[in-house]
């Protein structure tokens, strides 16, 4: 997250999100709610994720399960590659 401009950075994808803990916890909550309802119009299961995201900012017990998947992909990652190739 940029502090300064108040930004959420994921990748090349800047989100813009409110400055205030509780706001942050307010959106982070409110885009998993609608992600739960994803199969309506409008909505989508991409909000779960998203809000998880958000809230791992504020709350460490998200951070940490956040944290604990980044691991997992890159590691999973690493192994559908194999070995670097030397010669």
């Amino acid at each position: 997250m940029d502090q300064a401009r108040g930004r959420l950075v994921l990748g090349r994808f800047e989100i813009p999100i409110p400055r205030s803990r509780a706001g942050r916890i307010a959106t982070g909550s409110a885009l998993i709610g609608g992600g739960i309802l994803g199969f309506l119009p409008v909505l989508g299961f991409w909000m779960v994720p998203l809000g998880l995201v958000v809230l791992s900012h504020d709350l460490a017990f998200v951070r940490r399960r956040r944290r604990r998947a980044a691991v997992w992909w890159s590691r999973r990652r690493a192994a559908r590659r194999g070995p670097p190739v030397q010669g």
